[in-house]
């Protein structure tokens, strides 16, 4: 089993969110919670805080795409295979509507063949308390295998 897997398992939710945070301190920007983790895919809940706002009083749009590497990058570390790395290459992402509630980004595997090297798109899909998509992302991200 992949070492951030058993961490995240062992460690639970809150107490892995914070040291993903210590590890990559920018993350903590949003105060994240990383619910959910898995080779198929990972949750990252996104709080709704004055300090994630914009001038109109919704989600900042770079918080939205924090929320979102941050889900497709960890999902990515335990979905390659052992001894493989990986670094996000480019994100495209569309706003959608109004962020005015917590929200909830979600990274999925569907479809990505991780066994081999090269670029793989990964998506995250952002939706708020109401289960509308707010905005979504498609993350490149290079993998080298070991």
């Amino acid at each position: 089993m992949n070492q951030v897997l058993k961490m995240f398992q062992s460690a639970g939710p809150e107490m892995f969110s914070k040291m993903a945070c210590q590890m990559a301190p920018y993350f903590s920007t949003i105060n994240p919670l990383i619910s959910e983790l898995s080779a198929e895919g990972c949750t990252v809940n996104l709080p709704f805080a004055k300090e994630v706002t914009n001038h109109l009083g919704t989600v900042h749009a770079i918080a939205m795409c924090n929320a979102a590497e941050l889900a497709a990058g960890m999902m990515t570390n335990v979905a390659i295979p052992e001894g493989a790395r990986w670094i996000p290459r480019g994100m495209t992402v569309e706003y959608l509507a109004k962020a005015k509630t917590d929200l909830t980004a979600v990274a999925s595997a569907d479809g990505i063949d991780w066994s081999s090297e090269g670029d793989k798109v990964v998506p995250v899909q952002v939706t708020d308390t109401e289960g509308n998509t707010v905005f979504t992302a498609q993350i490149t991200m290079n993998v080298k295998l070991a």
